[in-house]
């Protein structure tokens, strides 16, 4: 895995760490998933089969969000909500004097993607959303498909498996990764995430997090109804994603292009969630097209 230097910035007292390689224009990579997942530990090394590729045309920096890979946790418990990590991407923007950089985002990094276009249009050149239930309309099903893993979690079996039912085909879900999220897993600052969101009925997951999440998304797709994007936006769906269906990235794609006319959906056959990862050459052809295609 190329990915094999991480760089460091304070960010609002938040030791945050990315990844960084290349020149030209400025491209940024945020994974998917969130702090405390029992479930996977994704972060920055999820891009790990593209961060070269795009490299080659780009100034690529790959954020790990708050409180997943090797960034702090969130400061106060109030904090451990997706408002905080879009406020926290953004502010990582900030405090690299970056702006108008290309927003790639996977996921709830896509629901991250979207919400850092709508909220600070000076950041952002173009969006590219990938796979996201967070950010479309319905319900996901995440829950179903990823039901009953190993015991016990975050071990390289259980993500693993987790990994492997995500995608359409398990050839990119390699020993390398997988060992990468583990040692991610076992750092203390993931072990008392996990303890603060935990599952059951009183951990922030229920009480906070989610609920503020689905308040946030009704006012996003409302805010995206009434004034657009007003940024390019593409959408990379997999066509065989079986968390995120391709029904909701269709719904997703014809609220933004009601208002946005340069708006993509650019959907790969043979791919389930981790798009980027089943189809690395593909997708990065396809990223860099969308971008140059904005240009004209």
């Amino acid at each position: 895995m190329a990915m094999n230097e991480r760089k460091f910035i304070d960010v609002g007292g938040i030791r945050t760490c990315y990844y960084e390689k290349g020149e030209g224009p400025v491209m940024i990579l945020l994974h998917g998933g969130n702090f405390g997942s029992n479930d996977a530990a994704d972060c920055s090394l999820d891009w790990g089969l593209n961060f070269d590729g795009l490299a080659e045309n780009y100034h690529v920096i790959a954020i790990d969000k708050i409180g997943q890979g090797y960034t702090q946790n969130p400061l106060q418990d109030e904090d451990y909500t997706m408002a905080e990590v879009v406020r926290h991407a953004c502010a990582t923007l900030d405090a690299m004097e970056i702006k108008g950089a290309h927003l790639v985002g996977h996921s709830r990094g896509g629901y991250v993607t979207c919400r850092m276009t709508m909220d600070r249009p000076d950041l952002v050149s173009t969006c590219t959303i990938i796979d996201s239930n967070s950010c479309a309309p319905g319900i996901g099903l995440n829950e179903i498909v990823l039901a009953n893993p190993p015991e016990p979690r975050l071990t390289a079996e259980s993500q693993r498996w987790i990994m492997e039912h995500y995608s359409y085909s398990p050839a990119h879900v390699s020993d390398e990764w997988i060992d990468g999220l583990v040692e991610v897993a076992q750092q203390n600052s993931y072990v008392e995430a996990c303890h603060k969101m935990a599952s059951s009925g009183d951990g922030l997951r229920h009480t906070q997090f989610l609920p503020a999440l689905a308040k946030d998304k009704i006012n996003m797709f409302a805010w995206i109804r009434d004034h657009g994007m007003d940024r390019p936006t593409q959408l990379i769906w997999g066509y065989n994603d079986p968390t995120a269906p391709i029904a909701m990235g269709r719904a997703l794609y014809d609220l933004i292009a009601a208002r946005e006319r340069q708006a993509q959906l650019n959907v790969f056959n043979e791919s389930s969630h981790f798009t980027y990862r089943e189809h690395p050459e593909a997708f990065n052809a396809c990223l860099h097209a969308f971008i140059e295609g904005t240009r004209t």
